[in-house]
C-alpha cells in the first residue's frame, strides 16, 4: 500500500462515515481505557492535598508530599521494560500489552485501596507508600496503554483514538476531582464537623472500585498484533537501541539548538505545576466547601481547560505553534495573579469562577500549543521513546520546584507565593523567544 493511502481513504470516506468512527469498537475501548488513565492522577495529587488539609496535615508537609508525582516524570526510565518485557503467565494468557495494562492497572487499585483504610492523623507513612504506588502504576498503565493505543489502529484511526481517549480522560479528571468530594460530603456525618476519616474512606473506595472500568475494558478487547522488534544479543546492545539512540538522534539533528529545546522544554510548565500544589490547601484555607470545590474547580475547570485545548488548537493552526507558545506562557503567569488577587477576598464564590475559569482556559491554550511543540520535535523512528522523554521532562523540574511551596507559603503567605509563581514565568517568554528565532534544522 502506498504511503499516502490512509489519507486517500479519509479523503475518500464522508462526513456520516468520519463521526461514526467514533462508535467503532476500537474509539468505544479508548474511551474506557482513558478514563482509566485518569482517574489516578488527582488522587496522589490535586485531590489528596485537599484532604490533608482538612485533616489538619501543614502546607510544609503537603508540598513535600507532592513529589510522589516524580513518578510521571521518571517513566521513561522503565518503559523499555514495559515495552519489552513480557511477564510471566500473564503474558501468555493476555498478550505483551493487555497483560502490563492489567498489571498496572491492579497496582492502581490496591494502592487507592490502602489510601481508602490510612487515616493521615495517625500518621502519614502509610499515606505515602499508598500513593507512590498509585503514582507508579499510573505512571505505567500510561506506558502501556500508549503502546496499546499506537497499534490497536492505522494511521487513518488514531486521530480519532487519540480524540476519544482524551475525552475519556478528562471525564474521569471530573469523577476523581468533583466526584471523589461529592461522595466523600454525602457519606459525611452532618452531626459532626472537622475531618471524617469514614467519608474519605468512603470516596477512596468508591475510586477504586472505578477501576474496573479499565480492567473489564482489557479483559474484553483484543490483543493488537505485536510489532516486530529489532533483536539484540546482549544487554548493552538493547540499552543503546531503546535509550540511547533516541537521544542521540535528538542530538545529531538539532546540534546547539537541543540545549535552548531542553531548557525551554524543562521550564515551560513550571508557572502552573508549582502553583498548582498549593491550589486545594488554598481552598481549604478560604473556607470554600466540598460541593463549591467540586462545582467550580473540578467541573467548570475541566470544561474550560477543555475549551482551551481547543482555541490553542485553533490558534496554533491559524498563526503558528512558536506565537501561541508564547501567549500560553503569558497567560500562564497572569493567572496566578488572579490567585493572588483573590486570596485578598477571602470565601468569594463569584471571584472563584471568574479566576478558575480564566486559569484553565490559559493552562489549555498552553497546554494544546506545547503539545505540538513536543510533536513536532521528535523522528517518526523513535517518536514513543523521544515523545515519552519530552514529556517527563517537562515535569522533572517544576515537580521538585513544586514541593518546597507549602514551605514558601507557610514563610511568607498566599499573595507572595502566587505572584512568585507568576514571576517563574519570566524565563519561559525568554525562552520562547530564543526557540522562535532559532533555524529549523535540516530534515537529513
Amino acid at each position: 500500500m502506498p504511503p499516502d493511502a490512509p489519507a486517500s481513504a479519509a479523503a475518500r470516506r464522508s462526513w456520516r462515515q468520519a463521526w461514526l468512527v467514533y462508535l467503532e469498537p476500537a474509539s468505544l475501548r479508548m474511551l474506557a481505557l482513558g478514563f482509566s488513565a485518569g482517574l489516578p492522577l488527582l488522587l496522589v495529587l490535586g485531590t489528596l492535598s485537599f484532604r490533608l488539609r482538612e485533616a489538619g496535615i501543614d502546607r510544609t508537609t503537603i508540598g513535600y508530599l507532592s513529589w510522589v508525582g516524580l513518578a510521571y516524570a521518571f517513566k521513561w526510565v522503565w518503559s523499555p521494560l514495559v515495552d519489552r518485557l513480557p511477564l510471566p503467565l500473564l503474558t501468555r494468557w493476555l498478550g505483551r500489552r493487555r497483560s502490563w495494562l492489567l498489571l498496572a492497572q491492579g497496582v492502581v487499585a490496591a494502592g487507592l485501596v490502602g489510601m481508602a483504610l490510612a487515616d493521615p492523623r495517625q500518621g502519614l507513612d502509610a499515606m505515602v507508600w499508598c500513593a507512590l504506588l498509585v503514582a507508579i502504576g499510573s505512571a505505567t498503565q500510561d506506558i502501556a496503554l500508549d503502546a496499546f493505543r499506537i497499534e490497536s489502529a492505522d494511521t487513518d484511526h488514531q486521530a480519532a483514538l487519540a480524540a476519544t481517549y482524551q475525552t475519556g480522560y478528562r471525564l474521569a479528571m471530573i469523577w476523581a476531582g468533583a466526584g471523589v468530594l461529592w461522595v466523600a460530603a454525602r457519606a459525611e456525618d452532618a452531626s459532626l464537623s472537622g475531618y471524617q476519616a469514614g467519608a474519605w474512606t468512603t470516596a477512596y473506595l468508591v475510586m477504586a472500585a472505578s477501576m474496573l472500568v479499565g480492567v473489564v475494558t482489557v479483559l474484553l478487547s483484543p490483543e493488537p498484533t505485536p510489532r516486530p522488534l529489532p533483536p539484540a544479543r546482549n544487554l548493552g546492545e538493547w540499552l543503546h537501541g531503546a535509550v540511547v539512540a533516541p537521544f542521540a538522534d535528538f542530538i545529531r539533528r538539532y546540534r546547539w539548538q537541543a540545549a535552548l529545546i531542553l531548557a525551554l522544554i524543562a521550564v515551560y510548565r513550571i508557572s502552573d505545576v508549582v502553583m498548582g500544589i498549593m491550589a486545594n490547601p488554598f481552598y481549604v484555607d478560604m473556607g470554600y466547601t466540598k460541593d463549591e470545590v467540586a462545582a467550580v474547580t473540578k467541573v467548570f475547570g475541566v470544561v474550560m481547560t477543555l475549551a482551551g485545548a481547543f482555541v490553542g488548537g485553533v490558534l496554533s493552526m491559524r498563526l503558528g505553534v512558536m506565537r501561541v507558545l508564547m501567549l500560553g506562557a503569558v497567560l500562564s503567569a497572569l493567572s496566578n495573579l488572579l490567585f493572588a488577587w483573590l486570596g485578598q477576598r477571602g470565601h468569594d464564590v463569584t471571584g472563584l469562577v471568574l479566576v478558575v475559569s480564566a486559569d484553565n482556559l490559559a493552562g489549555g491554550i498552553a497546554s494544546a500549543a506545547f503539545i505540538a511543540y513536543l510533536s513536532s520535535l521528535t523522528n517518526v523512528q523513535y517518536s514513543a521513546t523521544q515523545y515519552a522523554l519530552f514529556s517527563s521532562m517537562m515535569l522533572l523540574l517544576p515537580k521538585w520546584l513544586a514541593g518546597f511551596s507549602g514551605q514558601f507559603v507557610d514563610a511568607q503567605g498566599y499573595s507572595a507565593f502566587f505572584t512568585g509563581t507568576a514571576l517563574l514565568g519570566l524565563p519561559v517568554l525568554l525562552l520562547v523567544a530564543l526557540a522562535s528565532r532559532a533555524q529549523s534544522p535540516s530534515s537529513a
